[in-house]
């Protein structure tokens, strides 16, 4: 393969083409800068953009973190005083986005998780930049990319980023607000340094980002300590709606629309319900299937790690079967089918995994 063909071969595939240094440079040029991540924020998302803006206003250049809906109300107050803008109607016409010169896309490479600014996006892949953990994308979103799907959170790569456009030597001596984010963000995508994508490396960035002056204690309360009581209601409707199949080791969760109604929950309290069924010794997989708008349906996929690889399920691959994707342990689809349909394909799907 010629050097040309080399090039278009690397265009063509959701794959680095470009070094940390590189995007740190690239980044370092810009003068305004949206810095864009997947629809409903997570706490790696959320964190990652806010450790960026924070780092990019300290070398004087404008930026700002964009979320697409549906925003989580808990993350609200680690944005403090950082400039954002949660989408809405017009404004991607309206300043500061119609005057952007560089484009940061964080946690995500897919257009159907950034639907609601595709068709601001479309055009600009020449000024864009991606920053990724997950191995499945779509290259032509971002001329500039660098993607590490060992890394255990979007937020692992920014570290490095935001100690590149600082010139800092550790991650240890980051402002403590960024480090605050950089934090949240490895912290709740490993579930507080519990699941399997927590690696040596994860702990060491972890000590340097405490040391730094990040107080573990306020964001663990922040983020996992202030729960509703339409929480608590839908977390016990979730576990009377809980189904087993094969000889227990796959677990499913449905939530219908009148259930999310009769709680009174909010889109954001639907999340980290996978974690329930988990605690049973012989739960491999786990999905939740809740509705998203009318004849759509979100599914979350989780997966236990195991001593035998074997008894180990690829939700992942489960999730590509129906359109999504995501980790070997964690995934997630979009199933254009009312909820019943959606879960006997996810139940089949699933079926065929644990089997296999």
């Amino acid at each position: 393969m010629n050097d040309r063909s080399s090039a278009a071969h690397a265009d063509s595939v959701y794959a680095t083409n470009a070094s940390l240094e590189e995007v740190a440079s690239r980044l370092r040029q810009a003068k305004r800068v949206a810095i864009l991540t997947h629809s409903k924020p997570d706490g790696d998302a959320v964190g990652s953009t806010l450790a960026l803006a924070r780092t990019l206003s300290r070398l004087g250049i404008a930026a700002w973190p964009v979320y697409l809906p549906p925003w989580q109300t808990r993350l609200q107050p680690l944005v403090r005083e950082t400039p954002v803008i949660y989408e809405e109607h017009g404004c991607w016409t309206h300043a500061p986005l119609d005057n952007i010169d560089t484009v940061a896309i964080l946690d995500t490479g897919s257009w159907s998780q950034l639907a609601d600014a595709r068709h601001w996006l479309e055009g600009k892949a020449d000024r864009s930049i991606i920053v990724d953990h997950h191995a499945h994308g779509d290259p032509e979103i971002a001329a500039l990319r660098f993607i590490d799907i060992k890394a255990s959170a979007a937020a692992q790569i920014m570290v490095e980023v935001c100690m590149l456009l600082l010139e800092i030597p550790s991650a240890s001596d980051l402002p403590v607000d960024v480090a605050e984010a950089l934090y949240v963000g490895l912290a709740t995508d490993t579930g507080w340094f519990r699941y399997s994508n927590t690696t040596p490396t994860t702990l060491r960035i972890a000590a340097d980002l405490l040391d730094a002056g990040v107080d573990y204690h306020r964001l663990y309360r922040c983020i996992e300590q202030s729960e509703t009581r339409s929480r608590l209601d839908l977390i016990r409707r979730a576990l009377v709606n809980l189904e087993l199949f094969e000889d227990d080791k796959i677990a499913v969760i449905t939530l219908r629309a009148d259930d999310i109604e009769a709680t009174g929950a909010t889109q954001d309290e639907l999340g980290g319900l996978t974690d329930l069924p988990q605690s049973l010794e012989s739960v491999r997989a786990v999905a939740v299937i809740t509705p998203l708008e009318e004849a759509v349906t979100k599914i979350s996929f989780r997966s236990k790690t195991a001593d035998d690889p074997a008894d180990q399920v690829d939700v992942n691959k489960v999730a590509q079967t129906l359109g999504g994707g995501g980790h070997f342990h964690a995934a997630g689809a979009k199933v254009k089918a009312p909820i019943d349909q959606a879960r006997e394909k996810v139940i089949d799907a699933l079926t065929q995994a644990v089997r296999a």
